[in-house]
């Protein structure tokens, strides 16, 4: 059995710089690594189980997805510590995970997969564009930040689709997707407000949310402290 780490990544910025012809949108990104992370445990054999919160359809999800396109079999174990829905890349840093342990490499082809994937297979800190198959490492920087994460998620292409629909806003905050967020779920203004009440700091939303977060240590009920990690190691 072989234990492997699945760290969540956040987005620190986003800009959209266009719109392919297919309908997908063109990033412009700063990504990181935090600390915050699933567990999965290897093994020979099939199928995947999850244990903790959020469940994930055994037959059909990023994992065996995963495993299909790095040509491999397993049984794998999941502990989920990354909350779903909140923007953090839990399915993603999951599949990542097994790409790694499969030693797996394409970045480009990971895409097929999720647009979080590719960040998720390099990690650290990194620059991320086109539709997020584009990753530019960059130099790590320790950081600590506290996120606050609603009780439900946003829908990332309703999120994009009410973007277009808004004539593509720019964000003030440094994420081109908050208005658009903002309109879809208005819920998240009450959390953001709460965050900011909490620490006393402008917070910021998460990619298309639902996470919000602010720069520094503010330990409270509800409240997650996290920081940002290097790259995390394929297994020996």
């Amino acid at each position: 059995m072989i234990a492997l780490t699945a760290p969540a990544k956040l987005t620190l910025s986003l800009g959209i710089t266009g719109v392919r012809a297919d309908g997908y949108h063109l990033i412009d990104a700063e990504m990181v690594t935090l600390d915050l992370a699933d567990t999965l445990e290897i093994e020979e054999g099939g199928g995947v189980v999850v244990e903790g919160a959020g469940g994930i359809d055994p037959d059909d999800n990023l994992i065996t997805r995963a495993l299909a396109l790095a040509g491999r079999a397993a049984r794998v174990a999941v502990t989920k510590r990354i909350p779903p829905g909140a923007g953090l890349g839990g399915g993603s840093a999951d599949a990542a995970a097994v790409l790694r342990w499969a030693g797996y490499t394409d970045v480009e082809r990971a895409a097929q997969l999720g647009a979080d994937v590719p960040f998720c297979l390099v990690g650290g800190r990194a620059r991320v564009r086109g539709i997020g198959e584009l990753v530019q490492p960059l130099e790590h920087i320790s950081r600590t930040l506290t996120l606050l994460i609603p009780p439900f998620g946003c829908s990332t292409p309703a999120v994009y689709r009410r973007w277009d629909e808004m004539g593509g806003p720019k964000g003030a905050n440094g994420n081109d997707l908050e208005p658009a967020a903002l309109d879809v779920a208005p819920g998240l203004d009450r959390y953001r407000q709460a965050l900011e009440q909490a620490t006393g700091q402008r917070a910021r939303l998460a990619g298309s949310g639902s996470t919000w977060f602010v720069e520094g240590a503010y330990p409270g009920d509800g409240l997650i402290v996290a920081r940002t990690v290097p790259a995390v190691s394929s297994p020996a």
